[in-house]
């Protein structure tokens, strides 16, 4: 029977929960805990949320652009803005223009639903960045950037 070494890790640590996987993992669940109990009073998913978020400053976006930018597959983004719509919160259209894009359009109930919610998750952020030194927070925001982007690769 052949002996297995063990992988040394990339950065010094004791055990899995100092790796920085784990760590932002960890945080992540933190953050998802936290905006999951706000947005469940206000009858919202995670999900719905970051769409609601994002038709307010880029209005018109596909389901498949929606998709990429929440994380999410294509068929999930449907999900979503399917329980968007049934709430009145999106609009979209019917049939597509011109290929099979149809453009989402927040309105005013969605605008207003995304008004009530925004200052309880920005509140959970808060709560965040008052965890990192004001002078580390840049470096720490290109850092998280670029940890994405290394894996995008």
């Amino acid at each position: 029977m052949k002996e297995s070494k063990s992988a040394e890790p990339p950065h010094p640590a004791t055990d899995v929960t100092q790796h920085v996987g784990y760590l932002i993992k960890r945080a992540q669940a933190a953050l998802r805990g936290a905006m999951d109990k706000v947005l469940r009073a206000h009858g919202l998913t995670v999900p719905q949320y970051a769409t609601l978020e994002l038709l307010a400053v880029r209005p018109g976006l596909s389901n498949a652009e929606l998709a990429r930018a929440t994380f999410v597959t294509r068929q999930s983004a449907n999900v979503v803005l399917r329980g968007l719509q049934e709430a009145g919160l999106i609009t979209r259209p019917t049939t597509a223009d011109h290929g099979r894009a149809r453009p989402t359009h927040l309105t005013e109930e969605g605008h207003d639903r995304l008004a009530a919610v925004q200052a309880a998750v920005y509140a959970i952020e808060q709560r965040m960045v008052e965890a990192v030194p004001p002078q580390r927070l840049p470096a720490l925001l290109t850092d998280l950037d670029r940890l994405a982007t290394a894996l995008e690769e």
